[in-house]
Parts: C-alpha cells; structure tokens; sequence
C-alpha cells in the first residue's frame, strides 16, 4: 500500500488546534521564502565588526597582557588599549602583578576544602596549623602569606596549579622553621621564624620558577593544644618566676659589687695619696738636710751657731717660770719666788 504524504501532512494540519505554535521546521521554511536585499553584504559588515572588536582590548594600570598565537606565548603588553590578531589567532590572558594575593593556613572557622587557604577544622586531628617543635612538643602556629606575580610568562606556563604549590610549599617552609626550635621560641619569637620561613619559601618558589615574589609572611597568636594549655601556663609561670628571681638577684648583684669596687678604688687611691705625701715630704726633708749640710760645710762656725739660736729661739716660748743664768756667775742674789709663796699659802 502506498502512502500518499502531502494528502497526510493536510490532514495533521486540519486536525492541529488553534493556539499551538507552529514548529520550528515551518518558520524556517517560511524565512526561506523571504528575499533580504543585501543579505550576504549585512553578514559580512557584522562579521568585520566582530573581528575588528576582538583585535582591540584594554589592559588595567595594574597588570599586564600575556598574548598566545595558537596557544604559543609571543609576547607581554602593558596597560593602555592595545591591539592583536583577532578571537582565533591570538589570546590575550590578564594578569594582575600589583595585587597583593593572600593566603591563611591554620585559623579556626565552618570552612570547606573549597574555601581559600588551608583552615582548622573544629575536631580535625590533621590541622596544618598543629606542628612539632625541636623540643619535641606540638604548638599551634596559625600564618598568613602574602604574594604577588612577579614573572606572569612563568606563572602561567611553567608550574601547574601555582596556588596549590605556594600552600604546600609554605607548610613545608614553616615546618622546617618551627622543628628547628623549642616551643617557648616558637611562641615568642615569632617574627624572627616569619622572616626565616619567608626567606626558605621564596628560594623554592624561585627553584621551581613558579613567577611568584612572597611579600610577606605574618605569624598570629602562636599557642599550644588545649588539653595542655593550663600545665604549659604553670611552667610558663614557673619559667617567670624564676626569671623574676635571676634579675632580682643581678640587680642586687649590681648595686654591691659596683658599691664594694668604687670602696676599694677610693681605698687604694687613699693610700696611694698617703705614700706618696710621705715620700713626698722625705725627699723634701733629705732636699733641705742636704743643702744646710751643704752650707755649714762652707762655714761650720757660723751654721753651728745659728742652729744653735734659732733651737733656741723656737724652745724659750715653751718654758715657762724659768731662769737661766750663765753657769760661770758668781755671787748670785737667790731670786724670790713669789707666785711659789702665794701657791703654798693658799
């Protein structure tokens, strides 16, 4: 039996309802049958107009434009309007290199592996924040890296997932920072261990020619597991009383022994003082001795003689109620001794 198709199509079309759209084949056919003046001239003008916009972009003050030919880097544009091969040729790939990036690891919070930066889960045992000191001890470190794109061509050709190398690499630099020393370093030294880990972090990251400069690493609140927080505050009160104890001791230490020195210093000073007075005055006195020496070898007379009064004159004044007289006199009146009488009468 042969089938008779247009007489099927009308009949479809009788029994179709009114209100249904037609399908799709039917407008295309009917947009067949109309005639576009110019048509070919219309598709032609807005397919240029395509082109010529994609040949054209803009790059921001601050980054940069990475250009690829069929995928292959061939040159960096900087900010201002500039111009390429148009969508299909040539890529242009943004990139910021004055944004400061940031990155956070250990910091407690509801986030999930899909947020940024590596966070502390509440009850995760494998927290990036819990590492282990030289002295054997855990301690909290939480950090927070700052970065930016230094080099874009290598940081869009030469590293895979730069982000993911930057976290892994900065937990394996703060690590090796924080096991190389005691957990009291840890908590109070920890901008010494952030420019450390910054230092260690930036030489791999340059190793690997990821394109990235690390700007800064800034360590927070560093503490220990909560379990043993109120023991590690009883050593740390013990570790300061005994601190407290050492300085109170050097402080006295220091006003004794400066107070025993400078009592010593001015003691032998005195004495230097004394022994050098006399020998002063020594040599002072042979000085003289010799030269009245000299002087009565030249008039012995003369020299013995004025000895002789001026001992004389410096003794009189000491003697009192006495007479000399010559011992060759004769015929002397005895001398009436009136303040002896008075004396023996009282």
């Amino acid at each position: 039996m042969s089938w008779d198709w247009e007489k099927l199509k009308e009949q479809q079309q009788a029994k179709r309802p009114v209100g249904i759209p037609p399908q799709f084949n039917e407008l295309a056919n009917k947009l067949k049958e109309i005639k576009f003046p110019g048509a070919p001239m219309v598709v032609l003008v807005l397919l240029a107009l395509y082109l010529g916009s994609s040949a054209f972009y803009t790059i921001g003050v601050d980054e940069v434009g990475v250009i690829q030919r069929f995928g292959k880097y061939v040159r960096t544009t900087e900010p201002g309007l500039n111009f390429k091969l148009p969508v299909g040729i040539e890529h242009v790939t943004k990139v910021k290199v004055r944004r400061v990036y940031k990155e956070e690891f250990g910091f407690i919070g509801e986030q999930n592996s899909s947020d940024k930066g590596r966070f502390q889960q509440r009850g995760d045992e494998n927290d990036v924040s819990s590492m282990l000191t030289g002295d054997l001890n855990v301690a909290l470190v939480p950090w927070i890296v700052q970065y930016r794109i230094k080099d874009p061509y290598n940081y869009l050709f030469k590293v895979h997932e730069n982000r993911r190398l930057l976290m892994d690499m900065s937990e394996a630099a703060m690590r090796l920072v924080v096991g190389d020393r005691s957990v009291n370093e840890v908590i109070s030294k920890r901008e010494e261990i952030a420019i450390e880990a910054r230092n260690i972090l930036q030489q791999e990251m340059d190793n690997a020619e990821s394109g990235i400069n690390i700007v800064t690493i800034e360590m927070k609140r560093t503490n220990v597991p909560g379990p043993v927080q109120p023991s590690f505050n009883e050593v740390n009160q013990a570790t300061q009383e005994k601190e407290k104890t050492i300085y109170q001791a050097k402080e006295e230490y220091n006003k004794a022994i400066p107070t025993a020195r400078g009592e010593a210093e001015r003691t032998i000073r005195v004495a230097e003082g004394y022994a050098l007075d006399r020998v002063n005055r020594a040599q002072g006195d042979a000085s003289r001795f010799q030269a009245m020496f000299t002087e009565y070898e030249k008039a012995k007379d003369i020299t013995k003689r004025r000895l002789y009064l001026e001992m004389m004159n410096s003794l009189f004044p000491k003697i009192s109620n006495k007479i000399i007289i010559d011992s060759d006199q004769k015929n002397l009146l005895p001398l009436l001794n009136l303040d002896r009488m008075q004396g023996e009468k009282k």
